[in-house]
């Protein structure tokens, strides 16, 4: 079974986030990991590919950084991987983004395509489902359990309220929830056998793409933090006209009765 896996790499999660004079957020200095949820894929593809044979290739975009994360992913199992580093293609949009990895995963064989359902930086939970669209292949997101036989998958995926059991047809784009599984660590041999893994990086042109093929639908002129949280206030007296000053308070200063 051929498995792609798309992986992300994301800020790690307890990384405090500084923004520049432009809006913008400054990266240095700050730990990058593979995004969490893609994790999770990760080790789905190796549960996959213990029990049905073949291999795994982890497709990711970036700068050449993110071959730190696709070596970590190598390490747990995986067995090669493919970046598209491209300076021209710098904070491309989730429509960008998607159709990249689809030119490049285009290029392998695949049966199963395996993402996390998000991505923690950004939060849009788009480019694994525009990415089925334009191979023009079925999706599931948010997958909680999945089984394969006889070339269909059936899993059960996470819905408001429950649960949900779809059978699809391989090949599919599936994107992995928590509870999934529980992804392993990388151990000292896989490691030292990470290092010899090929990692091919490409570039638009390798793909047969160019900048001009990407105009961005979506741009993001600045970030801004939240206001910081105002000190808490205490009211004393006796209970009755400490009730009637909180509730006050609440209609003529944070308005919400």
């Amino acid at each position: 079974m051929n498995i792609v896996v798309c992986l992300k790499q994301t800020f790690d999660t307890e990384a405090k986030i500084v923004l520049d004079s432009n809006g913008k957020i400054d990266s240095n200095g700050v730990n990058l990991v593979i995004n969490p949820y893609d994790e999770y894929a990760v080790e789905e593809a190796l549960k996959l590919k213990e029990k049905f044979g073949g291999e795994v290739t982890l497709v990711s975009m970036g700068s050449e950084r993110v071959q730190e994360s696709i070596r970590t992913a190598l390490a747990m199992g995986c067995d090669k991987g493919i970046l598209v580093n491209d300076p021209s293609i710098e904070n491309p949009d989730e429509w960008a983004t998607s159709e990249i990895l689809a030119k490049a995963v285009s290029q392998i064989p695949y049966d199963i395509i395996l993402a996390g359902r998000i991505a923690v930086d950004d939060g849009s939970s788009q480019v694994a489902i525009r990415l089925a669209d334009a191979l023009n292949i079925p999706s599931v997101s948010s997958i909680l359990k999945l089984e394969i036989e006889d070339n269909k998958g059936t899993v059960t995926r996470e819905i408001d309220g429950g649960t949900e059991l779809i059978e699809v047809g391989l090949p599919a784009v599936l994107t992995a929830q928590k509870g999934l599984n529980e992804p392993r660590y990388p151990s000292m041999m896989g490691i030292m056998k990470a290092k010899k893994k090929e990692i091919k990086v490409l570039t638009l042109a390798d793909l047969g793409m160019s900048a001009a093929d990407l105009p961005r639908k979506m741009s993001i002129p600045k970030f801004s933090l939240p206001n910081a949280r105002t000190a808490g206030k205490k009211i004393s007296g006796e209970a009755a006209e400490a009730a009637q000053e909180l509730a006050r308070l609440l209609r003529e200063e944070a308005k919400v009765i």
